[in-house]
């Protein structure tokens, strides 16, 4: 896993300073901690920072073809590069080097931006081609590994695998952009289709640019999607020997590596199913890592404990602090953008445990999103049964009622918090979806706004691009577009945003085998009964993982990585609960109302209500925001 950064000039190509490149490329150290490397020429730079994983002595970048027509920094791994290679070699290619990165050239000598559709892999590269001219950027299908983009007033083109990589140019424009806080509060993170900073782009997953110098920027062209608009045919037993087939290919594809590798374990069904296969195709035992903490009701250890042992793994656990909020700043640091996510904490937690032991770790992220292991997919699900029953003008007369007249209960067990569960009903399948998925709801983002924030906003509202997005996928019904729009727009901002800054805070590869993009592809065929059975999630994949795991691993309610927010701010953050409505950065930007900010900060130390989320939110917004303010 690597750090890429570079310049590339629009317009007439100019010179570009080496040192300037290197500058954006050594912000990225902690990607690539093993080597560094900068080439220029004139109208582009390229930087690359080095974690050796694959062909550990050979493989520098910038890499340059043999008959030097182009040049790469590539951030990534290409897991059937092996098969790729014998196949060009048989074309006539000539390669120096045992590493992938080389094969990435010699296709794009052959099959030019086609070659994206010939890689299994995670990457994000830029590759140049000195006869054509062209700057080549390419991001993963489903975007494990991040690009930023930004076009500078000198009329360059920088790019850098993180934030953080622009930054460190002079040039870049600093201006927060109100859209993007809109969509913070929403979702508790700044999606993909936008950027904290004014004229900062994210290159989408999926997506390439194909730019020359003294033409008009191109723009992204998707090269991938996934398609829920057809149905896989055949028995019960027969999807899961496909399933399985599939999930064994993302498994052992990715456990190619030159240096030490093992896999994230937390005892629940998707870690366990990748350890599980790794296990029966290893030869010496997978080294498995898992954090806990002293407090029953947030530790599963015991269950990770439990799988470590039936597959004879090299067990490392360690327990953590619960009230582990000291490294805030520095959680912030590694996002750049604000990022409010508080999995994020015991997630850096376990990378750093795991790299004291590998190099490379796998991972469970993705069946979630694929299979429909969300409890929010799952209510969905009944939601749209449920809508369907009611003609379309009568839902909000009924459901919207009792969403306005039930009382919000949030010490309340589950089944009785009805009220979020009407509003939702009250709108159509893809709005209340969206309104489920978000973290805050636009009545609770408008009365934190000010009236200045307000006119920023104009008529946008975060939930619409989500929306839209859910309106034009290729899908059948309202779970298909549910699971669509995770895979497209949760997933890559959220989940592989935080695992790709946390693992790489520690310079830790992370591999994703449940992203294996024909696992997906499979997937997304899979009749409903495979993905829902009653009230169970992701029935296929655990029905088929019943010949290597026992019920109790698979069919437990889903935990996941809690941190106790409403205790700590109750706690020992309540002093920095009542300081988010005082804070110099947050007051100068006019966007919030810090009397009701005060208020919710008050009302949640006294017990009156859980505001722990929004708190948690603008906390972390305002600890973003001292940096990024503080470079202008």
């Amino acid at each position: 896993m690597c750090g890429i950064a570079g310049l590339f000039h629009l317009g007439t190509p100019k010179p570009v300073d080496p040192a300037r490149v290197r500058q954006m490329s050594d912000t990225l150290a902690h990607r690539g901690p093993d080597g560094s490397g900068v080439w220029t020429a004139q109208g582009v730079g390229l930087g690359h920072r080095r974690l050796s994983i694959i062909d550990v002595e050979g493989s520098p970048q910038p890499m340059h073809s043999p008959d030097g027509r182009a040049t790469i920094v590539f951030n990534g791994e290409i897991y059937n590069f092996a098969e790729l290679r014998s196949e060009l070699t048989q074309r006539g290619a000539r390669f120096a080097t045992d590493g992938d990165t080389e094969v990435i050239l010699a296709a794009w000598q052959q099959w030019g931006p086609d070659c994206l559709k010939r890689f299994n892999g995670m990457f994000a590269f830029a590759l140049y081609d000195h006869r054509d001219r062209t700057l080549f950027l390419a991001r993963d299908r489903l975007g494990v590994k991040p690009l930023f983009t930004a076009e500078l007033s000198d009329g360059s083109l920088a790019f850098a695998s993180e934030l953080k990589g622009l930054l460190a140019h002079p040039l870049l424009r600093r201006d927060i952009d109100p859209l993007a806080v809109e969509d913070y509060l929403a979702w508790g993170y700044v999606p993909d289709h936008r950027s904290i900073l004014k004229g900062v782009e994210k290159l989408a997953a999926g997506h390439y640019r194909l730019l020359r110098h003294d033409s008009p920027p191109a723009k992204p062209v998707q090269w991938w999607d996934v398609d829920f608009s057809q149905r896989h045919e055949g028995s019960e037993a027969d999807l899961s020997a496909q399933l399985l087939h599939h999930l064994r290919e993302g498994v052992t594809s990715r456990m190619v590596s030159d240096v030490p590798l093992g896999a994230f374990l937390s005892g629940g069904v998707d870690s366990s199913s990748v350890v599980a296969l790794m296990a029966e195709s290893s030869a010496n035992p997978v080294t498995t890592c898992s954090i806990g903490f002293d407090v029953a009701a947030l530790d599963e250890t015991s269950h990770a404990r439990k799988v470590a042992r039936m597959f004879a793994t090299d067990h490392h656990e360690r327990i953590v602090d619960p009230d582990d909020f000291g490294a805030l700043d520095a959680l912030a640091g590694m996002f750049d953008e604000p990022f409010a996510d508080a999995s994020a904490l015991p997630t850096w937690r376990v990378c750093q445990l795991a790299r004291e032991n590998v190099t490379v770790a796998l991972s469970g992220d993705g069946a979630d999103e694929a299979f429909a292991g969300y409890r929010r997919q799952v209510f969905h699900a009944r939601e749209e049964q449920a809508r369907s029953l009611l003609p379309a003008a009568l839902r909000e007369p009924v459901f919207g009622t009792l969403g306005r007249l039930w009382p919000k209960a949030d010490w309340a067990p589950q089944f009785l918090r009805a009220k979020s569960t009407f509003q939702s009903l009250a709108q159509a399948g893809n709005e209340g979806y969206a309104r489920g998925l978000s973290a805050l709801a636009p009545e609770q983002r408008g009365k934190l706004y000010t009236d200045t924030m307000r006119r920023s906003l104009g008529d946008y509202r975060a939930e619409q691009p989500f929306i839209k997005l859910m309106q034009n996928a290729p899908a059948q019904s309202g779970l298909d577009r549910a699971q669509y729009a995770d895979l497209k727009f949760w997933m890559p901002g959220d989940i592989l945003t935080k695992v790709d800054r946390t693992s790489m805070a520690t310079s830790l590869e992370a591999r994703e085998p449940l992203l294996d993009h024909r696992l997906i592809e499979f997937a997304a065929g899979l009749p409903h009964s495979a993905r829902i059975k009653g009230r169970q999630g992701k029935y296929l994949l655990k029905h088929t993982m019943e010949r290597y795991l026992p019920n109790d691993i698979l069919y437990r309610s889903k935990m996941g990585f809690v941190t106790p927010l409403a205790q700590w701010f109750r706690g020992p953050l309540a002093q920095q609960a009542r300081a988010i409505a005082k804070s110099g950065t947050l007051s100068r930007t006019g966007w919030f109302d810090t009397v009701h900010v005060a208020n919710l900060a008050e009302d949640h130390i006294a017990g009156r209500s859980d505001n722990s989320r929004v708190l948690w939110q603008l906390m972390m917004l305002d600890r973003s925001l001292v940096g990024l303010l503080a470079a202008r």
